[in-house]
């Protein structure tokens, strides 16, 4: 054969060879393609369940980018946020087409930008909200919190409250895992969670605020009370530790207990009850595996670690929390409902799944629902008129609600 002829052979061949490892991660083949999208309907869908029976979903609407977070105004208009830096209000089932005004400088890349958002717990009297994004400057990118007064369709007095001592530059891995939940306690203290941004420390390192869940006072300072407040080399805020990346936070509605949960890698995703100054294992402990699949630890718990009360294997790819406590569907009152942006590294793949617990808070049975829809599931919320609110995470993406059929 020419040699000419031969090397043009070894270096396509290698090429080839790159990029397939390339595609999948270090020479594992790369995972499926998943199944087929499936457009949403302009008209409602009714599903069957197990213990609720028949429920229909109505599309509110379906011009929504990337968006992350949904809360409740008390006139009953809802804001969302959208990853790429939007906040977006809905008034009477209709998006708004102008985005609220006053945000601050995002830095938004992969799945870095605008995250959370809550109302203050005297909303009415002050018109505060609080948002939960990743922040850019000289050092990269952090987690940060920031509150401005809603007026309207614009904020004013926008000021950070809370900026993350955790800084990362350089490649789109690093703006993975931020996190970030943010729940107002029955005090009126504010919990965030943080994400360990794929640091090989995960969140065990107690000098910084990577993979931790924190807690401050609304106006970012620190309670006296936290766990480990004036301990040398601790970071005050710190209320737990050792988690990866937390999508869902919530309060139980009779206990007050938090209720986290957070996406393991290929496996290993967990609901946690946090408690104060516990370390929930990550990375030294998890029942999942590596992307590239071997177990994450060979041995999923360790002495002064905490255990998930629900894990799952493979991974649904958690986001979202919510308790429901409504009248709509009182068969499943008591009950979590847990978002899913896809199953076993299948994409196409996202649900919801509803979870039973005793009063021992021990798991009885789950369900998957709306698995026929094939949407990744970014958030789930419960209204204040008792029935279920879903944000699925595309780039034209839907807010959703789940109501009883008739």
């Amino acid at each position: 054969m020419n040699r000419t002829i031969i090397v043009v052979l070894l270096l396509a061949g290698l090429a080839a060879a790159g990029s397939a490892q390339q595609r999948g991660r270090g020479g594992v083949p790369p995972p499926p393609t998943g199944v087929a999208a499936v457009p949403l309907p302009d008209a409602p869908i009714v599903f069957d369940t197990a213990e609720q029976h028949k429920i229909r979903v109505v599309v509110v609407t379906k011009a929504l980018s990337h968006p992350w977070s949904l809360a409740f105004l008390p006139n009953g208009d809802m804001l969302v946020t959208e990853r790429e830096g939007r906040l977006r209000i809905i008034r009477n089932g209709v998006l708004d087409p102008q985005s609220i005004s006053g945000l601050p400088q995002i830095h938004s890349r992969g799945l870095a930008g605008l995250m959370d958002v809550v109302l203050h717990p005297k909303f009415a009297e002050n018109k505060l909200i609080y948002f939960a994004y990743s922040k850019p400057g000289e050092k990269g990118a952090t987690l940060a919190v920031a509150r401005g007064r809603l007026d309207g369709m614009a904020l004013s007095d926008v000021n950070d409250i809370f900026v993350a001592d955790a800084w990362l530059s350089g490649t789109g891995a690093n703006d993975g895992s931020f996190g970030s939940r943010l729940v107002f306690d029955r005090d009126g203290t504010l919990f965030i969670t943080s994400g360990d941004r794929n640091i090989a420390a995960g969140g065990q390192n107690p000098n910084d605020h990577f993979g931790k869940i924190l807690r401050v006072r609304d106006d970012g300072s620190v309670p006296p009370d936290n766990p480990f407040v004036g301990r040398a080399g601790y970071k005050p805020e710190i209320y737990s530790l050792g988690h990866r990346n937390q999508q869902g936070l919530a309060l139980h509605p009779t206990s007050g207990a938090l209720w986290e949960n957070e996406q393991g890698p290929n496996g290993g995703d967990e609901i946690n009850i946090i408690l104060p100054g516990k370390n929930y294992g990550w990375p030294l402990v998890s029942f999942g595996r590596t992307y590239q699949g071997p177990r994450q630890s060979e041995i999923p718990w360790r002495e002064g670690m905490e255990q998930p009360i629900v894990y799952w294997t493979p991974s649904i790819a958690v986001s979202g929390l919510t308790f429901y406590t409504g009248d709509k569907f009182p068969n499943w009152k008591g009950n979590v409902f847990v978002g899913g942006l896809r199953q076993g590294e299948i994409p196409r793949t996202g649900h919801i799944e509803r979870i039973v617990f005793n009063d021992k808070f021990d798991e009885m049975r789950r369900e998957q629902i709306l698995t026929e829809m094939r949407q990744r599931v970014r958030d789930v919320r419960q209204g204040p008129d008792g029935f279920l609110y879903v944000l699925t995470e595309e780039d034209q993406a839907a807010l959703l609600r789940i109501e009883p059929a008739p």
